[in-house]
């Protein structure tokens, strides 16, 4: 990465004894989008108000464009802030809401009211700017949020939870359209989120953060792919995990019930009797016996969950259980519970967790 746009470096957050934040770095570049990601209570919300100025650091510096601004107000950093709750002034109209930074800043009246309008066209609202809060749906009052933290051209974008008070089909759609905003501006954004869909349809990079740290950061695929660490990888998608013994750590092949699998070249220095957590996206499992897959195991059908356009199967395989997705196939009814079947799968999908 070139010279980063925004730098995090060493940051700590502790309230009284309590550490929220513990030793965060990040490096973002201008124009990325990058989600901070994990549950409640992780430290990404703290971390966010670290950025924008509302919260103090017990110790760090937080950089933006170069310039040290972590004893900064949030007005003397140059950044735009969206809330989860919105946060509208409910007295103004929708283009008092928006142009209320221009005003405050001091624009010429006619400026701030041409740049009221582009902000109501680029959010393809632009009929909208007489009516108040009370009159627009929920994502109609997050676009003008949007709006207004965009309005005095920002050069740090920071979105709080912006979709979780919207119904899932609102939150999709709004998702798409705040990122195809951010594309057209080429504003660096920092994105908190605590729904992994989110961050990995929107992200250019994630970071999964787990007790106040970064327990990973990386791309969608890799976050998704290639887990570093056990939270990681099940608090990501969904995963199956086979526990399994090493039965013979030359050639790499692990026992799961009385059936072997050949995992050479991923057991990073386990030995012979070792227990490993072998874990399998739903994805990555097949019924039956598949050409390119070199893993085989036996079980029985415990439930079949017809979600639509795909049908979840979970299987017994011993004390194990896992989920798999077919395609919904109108031709072909889907499998019986108690049936007798086989799972296959690649021994290059398999994640080894220690």
């Amino acid at each position: 990465m070139a010279d980063p746009f925004l730098s995090i470096q060493n940051v700590k957050k502790s309230f009284g004894n309590v550490a929220v934040v513990k030793d965060f770095n990040l490096d973002v570049g201008a124009g990325e989008f990058v989600s901070f990601l994990g549950p409640s209570g992780c430290g990404k919300t703290t971390m966010l108000r670290i950025v924008a100025g509302f919260e103090e650091p017990s110790a760090g510096k937080v950089m933006i464009g170069g310039k040290d601004v972590t004893g900064l107000k949030p007005n003397q950093r140059n950044i735009g802030m969206v809330f989860q709750a919105y946060a509208l002034f409910p007295n103004l109209t929708v283009a008092q809401n928006i142009g209320f930074g221009l005003k405050v800043a001091g624009m010429p009246k006619a400026e701030a009211q041409a740049r009221i309008a582009e902000m109501l066209n680029i959010i393809k609202l632009p009929d909208f700017g007489d009516r108040y809060p009370y009159q627009l749906s929920g994502g109609q009052q997050q676009r003008i949020a949007l709006a207004r933290a965009l309005a005095p051209k920002p050069k740090l974008l920071l979105l709080d939870e912006p979709l979780s008070a919207l119904d899932a089909k609102v939150r999709i759609s709004l998702r798409e359209e705040i990122r195809s905003i951010q594309k057209k501006l080429g504003i660096t954004t920092i994105f908190v989120t605590h729904d992994q869909e989110e961050a990995l349809s929107m992200s250019d990079r994630i970071v999964v953060m787990n007790e106040g740290r970064a327990d990973q950061t990386g791309t969608p695929f890799e976050i998704y792919n290639r887990p570093s660490t056990k939270f990681v990888a099940n608090f990501v998608g969904t995963l199956n995990v086979l526990e399994g013994t090493v039965s013979d750590a030359t050639t790499g092949t692990v026992k799961i019930n009385a059936e072997e699998i050949g995992l050479k070249g991923k057991l990073n220095g386990s030995k012979s009797g070792d227990t490993l957590s072998l874990a399998l996206r739903p994805e990555a499992i097949s019924l039956g016996r598949r050409p390119g897959n070199d893993a085989n195991l036996t079980g029985q059908i415990a439930d079949v969950h017809f979600l639509g356009s795909v049908i979840r199967v979970r299987v017994g395989v011993g004390q194990n259980f896992v989920s798999l997705d077919t395609f919904n196939n109108s031709s072909t009814p889907p499998p019986a519970v108690g049936e007798k079947t086989e799972i296959s799968f690649s021994s290059g999908d398999v994640l080894v967790l220690h």
